[in-house]
């Protein structure tokens, strides 16, 4: 059910919206897999509670051929084998990035990081976690 005082963006700042959609498709055209960056968007918006896209990324990963245990069971990724080491260096990123904590050491997640992906692709992987965030503020701040 939609909200009846929801705002739509769209009709009143397109402008912005178009350059979110444009900066979303870039992030696409780099070197970060899409398998992962379902992965990334998935964790951020379970973390961000944004039920709409829960569902969508979910849907959207297993049309590219995720498997369901594997989206069941994101949410626990550090105490299943389900993950690579590189995937779960990105979820702690993506985590650390989504619910920011003064106490966080970047310097060694950083460090986690760089063991798999090279620099272009952490600052993808950055700029994919950066913008799911936005996507799921946007939305929830029409619950």
């Amino acid at each position: 059910m939609t909200n009846p005082n929801a705002i739509n963006y769209l009709d009143h700042v397109p402008s912005v919206l178009k350059r979110f959609v444009a900066a979303s498709g870039e992030i696409g055209n780099t070197e970060l897999e899409p398998k992962l960056r379902h992965l990334i968007d998935l964790r951020a918006s379970q973390i961000n509670q944004c039920a709409y896209c829960v569902k969508m990324h979910t849907e959207e990963a297993l049309a590219d051929g995720e498997s369901q245990e594997r989206l069941q069971r994101i949410t626990v990724w550090r105490h299943v084998d389900d993950y690579t080491a590189a995937e779960k260096a990105a979820f702690a990123w993506t985590e650390a990035l989504t619910d920011l904590d003064v106490k966080t050491d970047y310097d060694s997640l950083r460090s986690d990081l760089r063991e798999h992906f090279s620099d272009t692709q952490i600052s993808a992987i950055t700029s994919a976690v950066a913008m799911i965030n936005l996507w799921n503020r946007m939305q929830v701040s029409n619950h």
